[in-house]
């Protein structure tokens, strides 16, 4: 449905076939073993006008306690009431969890995709964030949903020099005895692990947090193995202790793009020609330890990743940091400290059941 929906825009960035039935399989994803999920498709004779999925993130109400029930994987035609019925069944089925709020998108959780393209529709989406019509904003609006959270996105030009006050920052950490290096990509499962620890310290408190499980560790390293760069990771420790990662990826939708959802002789060609014109990033990784903010570990990290970038010459002509969440106050003192500004916005609705 969603390749009849998006047709010929040349910012639909799908992923393969085969890996979103791999996502979409209980058995394949470790998220259904915390989750009920309920996938409703929208016909009208013979043509599907819609999608949805009901999520209960049992994982999510155990941390937050709230009630609070999602939908996810939206996609519609561009009519109200098919948006009504789509988004009437997901609620449906989370009343009958007893759940008072519905909140989304969510694909399926926080640590995935999420909310909706709000602003800034030319640019294409990079890997592993959302992308959509700009009206599905409008209908969420018809059908009573109201913002519940807008994320933030960044663009800085890599041409520009990282800013001095970003090297006086890092030089703090250093005094304290932090110092950083780079991922051993032989060891991924591990050094995965070490993010899995620093993540859950250092995001414990954020709005919509979930802790990643071991599970997702597995899951994520065959995910991410073939697009974790290891000049571009970055692990700070102080002494023998993990205390922050960070990862920049290259933004692989471009090559995604070009493939359009097949896997196959030619598509693969397609991808290996492509994957080398890759000239964006999108800096998608990023914790430091609770008990070692403020203390310079994000511009060491940072430091050292703007270092690995420029290891490939100008290959890479800019960088994305996202998502941040909008009153993620010293996250986006960060981004604003290393030159990045605000180029997209998405937004999580929510209403109650």
């Amino acid at each position: 449905m969603p390749f009849e929906l998006y047709g010929g825009d040349p910012n639909f960035s799908p992923l393969p076939v085969i890996e979103q039935k791999k996502m979409f399989t209980p058995g394949k994803n470790p998220f259904f073993r915390t989750a009920q999920v309920r996938f409703f498709l929208l016909r009208d004779g013979g043509k599907t006008l819609g999608r949805v999925a009901s999520i209960v993130n049992h994982a999510h109400l155990k941390y937050h306690d709230d009630r609070a029930g999602f939908f996810g994987f939206y996609e519609s035609v561009n009519d109200p009431a098919a948006a009504r019925l789509l988004l009437e069944a997901a609620a449906s089925e989370l009343k009958k969890s007893g759940l008072s709020v519905m909140r989304g998108p969510m694909n399926f959780s926080t640590n995935e995709e999420c909310g909706f393209l709000l602003e800034n529709f030319k640019d294409p989406p990079m890997l592993m964030t959302p992308y959509n019509p700009p009206y599905y904003n409008e209908l969420m609006a018809a059908c009573g949903m109201a913002k519940s959270k807008d994320l933030l996105a960044y663009i800085r030009d890599m041409a520009l020099p990282l800013p001095e006050k970003v090297e006086r920052v890092a030089a703090i950490a250093e005094r304290k005895g932090v110092t950083a290096r780079l991922l051993e990509k032989k060891n991924l499962h591990s050094e995965l692990t070490v993010f899995k620890d620093v993540y859950n310290s250092s995001w414990k408190d954020n709005w919509g947090f979930i802790p990643i499980t071991v599970e997702e560790v597995d899951d994520m390293a065959k995910k991410l193995k073939g697009v974790l760069v290891p000049e571009l990771t970055i692990i700070a420790q102080a002494g023998e202790k993990p205390v922050g990662f960070l990862g920049i990826v290259p933004d692989f939708n471009h090559v995604l793009r070009k493939m359009g959802g097949r896997i196959g002789p030619v598509s693969i060609l397609k991808a290996l020609y492509h994957s080398g014109k890759i000239d964006s990033l999108r800096l998608m990784l990023l914790g430091v330890d609770s008990g070692w903010r403020n203390r310079g570990v994000e511009a060491l990290m940072i430091r050292e990743g703007f270092k690995g970038i420029k290891g490939f010459g100008n290959k890479y002509k800019r960088i994305e940091f996202s998502w941040i969440l909008e009153d993620n106050l010293p996250i986006i003192y960060i981004s604003q400290m290393i030159g990045g500004e605000v180029y997209k916005r998405y937004r999580i609705y929510e209403r109650a059941l």
